[in-house]
C-alpha cells in the first residue's frame, strides 16, 4: 500500500510540475500597440504597404490608412460600399479596393489616397482582390457568381472573366504567373494561370473544409489553407499533394506567413492568433495560441518588421452572429516579437 501511495504522489507531483512549467512559459509575442480608427460598422481584410510603411483596413464602407512609423490614421478612403479588400501595387503606384455591395474596384493613389478610377466587375459581390505583378494584372474574385474578374493594373479596363468551380475565397499569387485560389463551398485549391486567364488544375484539401485565408511559401512552394474544422491544410503548390494539417482555433477567416521567421500566423475569430513554426517544408509545429480579442478573424503581417496586425471592434450584446458592433470600438491591434 505505501508503494501505491508512494506511485500517487510521484505522479502527483509530476502533474503539478507540469503545470507550473506551462504556465511558467512565456510567449514569443506581445502586443506592441492598440490603433484606435474612426468609423463604426464591420470589417474584413486589411493590407500592408510595406513599401511606404502604411496598412490599409476595410471598414464597412470606407478604408482606413494608418501611418505605421507614426502608429496612426492618417487618411480615410470613403465610397468603398460593403469593402472587401486591399491590392496594392507600388509598381504603379495605386491601390485598388475590392466593393462587394456594389460590384465595384476603386483605383486610388498610394501617395495622396485619391480616386484615379471606379471599375464595374464582370460579376457579383467582389470579396478578395489580388494585385499580380508578374502579368500587371488585378484578379477579383466574385463570392456571388462563382468567378474571377481580370483588370490591366495600366489601363484600368476589364480584359477577361474566368469561371470557377464554386464560390472563391482569398488568393495568392508566385509572382511567376500562377494563381491560387481557396474555393469554399467545394473544399478545394484551384490554380490559375495569369498569362492564358484559364484554370490549369484544381484540387482537394480534404480533411480540410470550406477554407477561407490562404496563404503561400514561394521558396517552398506550401500553400497554407485554413478552414472552418478548427485545422490549418498545408499542400504541395506544384503537385497539390497534401502535405498535412495543424491544428488551428475556431473562427478563423485569415493567415498570414512571415518568410524570415518561418512562422505561419491563424487569426482565429473565437479571440486567439495560432502560431505556427516551419521546422521545413514538410514539417509544421503549434508554437502557441495568442490571445487576441473576439472578432478579430482577418490579419496581414509585415514581413520586413516582422509585426502582425489584426482589426477588430467590440460587439453589441447579444447571441446573432451577425450583431451590431459598438460605436468607436473599431481598431487595429499590432503584434510583435517579444524581445
Amino acid at each position: 500500500m505505501k508503494k501505491v501511495f508512494l506511485i500517487i504522489a510521484v505522479i502527483s507531483a509530476m502533474i503539478c510540475f507540469s503545470k507550473q512549467n506551462v504556465s511558467a512559459q512565456k510567449s514569443s509575442y506581445r502586443v506592441a500597440k492598440t490603433i484606435q480608427l474612426e468609423g463604426d460598422g464591420g470589417w474584413d481584410y486589411l493590407s500592408v504597404d510595406e513599401i511606404n510603411h502604411r496598412l490599409f483596413v476595410s471598414h464597412s464602407t470606407v478604408v482606413n490608412v494608418v501611418d505605421l512609423i507614426k502608429g496612426e490614421q492618417i487618411a480615410v478612403i470613403p465610397g468603398t460600399e460593403g469593402v472587401h479588400g486591399i491590392a496594392v501595387a507600388n509598381d504603379l503606384n495605386r491601390a485598388f479596393i475590392s466593393c462587394g455591395r456594389d460590384s465595384s474596384v476603386l483605383v486610388v493613389g498610394l501617395g495622396d489616397f485619391k480616386l484615379i478610377a471606379k471599375i464595374a466587375v464582370t460579376g457579383k459581390n467582389p470579396d478578395a482582390i489580388l494585385y499580380d505583378s508578374f502579368s500587371k494584372k488585378v484578379f477579383t474574385f466574385n463570392g456571388r457568381t462563382n468567378n474571377s474578374t481580370v483588370i490591366d493594373a495600366s489601363t484600368l479596363k476589364v480584359i477577361g472573366t474566368i469561371p470557377l468551380s464554386g464560390k472563391p475565397e482569398f488568393a495568392q499569387t508566385d509572382g511567376q504567373g500562377k494563381i491560387f485560389v481557396n474555393i469554399e463551398d467545394k473544399s478545394s485549391l484551384t490554380l490559375i494561370n495569369s498569362n492564358s486567364l484559364q484554370v490549369e488544375k484544381s484540387w482537394s484539401i480534404a480533411p480540410g473544409e470550406e477554407p477561407s485565408g490562404l496563404a503561400l511559401d514561394r521558396i517552398n512552394h506550401r500553400l497554407f489553407s485554413v478552414c472552418s474544422n478548427k485545422m490549418m491544410i498545408v499542400s504541395d503548390a506544384l503537385s497539390g499533394k497534401i502535405i498535412t494539417s495543424v491544428p488551428i482555433g475556431n473562427g478563423c477567416d485569415g493567415v498570414a506567413f512571415d518568410p524570415g521567421t518561418k512562422c505561419i500566423f491563424a487569426s482565429n475569430g473565437e479571440g486567439t492568433m495560432t502560431v505556427i513554426q516551419q521546422i521545413n517544408a514538410d514539417k509544421y509545429e503549434v508554437k502557441e495560441n495568442f490571445t487576441t480579442q473576439p472578432g478579430a478573424r482577418t490579419i496581414t503581417a509585415d514581413p520586413t518588421t516582422h509585426h502582425i496586425f489584426l482589426s477588430v471592434g467590440e460587439y453589441l450584446p447579444g447571441t446573432d452572429r451577425r450583431r451590431g458592433v459598438k460605436p468607436n470600438s473599431f481598431k487595429v491591434i499590432e503584434i510583435e516579437p517579444a524581445k
